[in-house]
């Protein structure tokens, strides 16, 4: 096999994995609200007046204490029916919106990131479905802090 033959070949086979699992995969998707520079503008752009429900379902799973604000993982999971996006929102983040999840309904509401925290903060999680938005939330202390810190 030379090596054209075989560039061909994966080049395929990969345009052929992107279109079969295209709508397997989640993405993080726009700018609206992650030009706010407060929480206020952040929730307006993202919530357009919707109501927010406390929920337990709500799985965030993110340390308590950040040893590096640079570098926090944080996922989310949720088994809320008809998920559609899962939003992170960090109060004291210079841009507090610090992603935005828009969901297939074929895959399992799951989202993991690594995110950046300038300081001891509350992170938000908001989940939307097709009627309502849920929300849970943790205070995350960081050490080091990681937004020009």
């Amino acid at each position: 096999m030379n090596r054209r033959h075989w560039l061909k070949t994966t080049l395929g086979l990969s345009a052929a994995v992107t279109v079969i699992m295209g709508p397997l995969r989640a993405m993080a998707v726009g700018r609206q609200g992650f030009d706010a520079r407060d929480v206020d503008d952040a929730l307006q752009g993202l919530l357009n007046g919707r109501s927010v429900e406390q929920s337990k379902d709500i799985l965030l799973k993110i340390p308590d204490i950040a040893e590096n604000g640079a570098v926090v993982p944080v996922s989310v999971s949720t088994e809320l029916e008809g998920v559609q996006a899962i939003s992170l929102l960090i109060e004291n983040n210079p841009n507090p919106l610090t992603g935005r999840f828009e969901l297939s309904p074929d895959v399992m509401a799951d989202v993991s990131a690594r995110i950046k925290m300038g300081e001891s903060s509350v992170v938000r999680v908001y989940v939307e479905t097709a009627d309502k938005i849920y929300t849970t939330a943790k205070e995350v202390k960081v050490t080091i802090g990681g937004c020009g810190g």
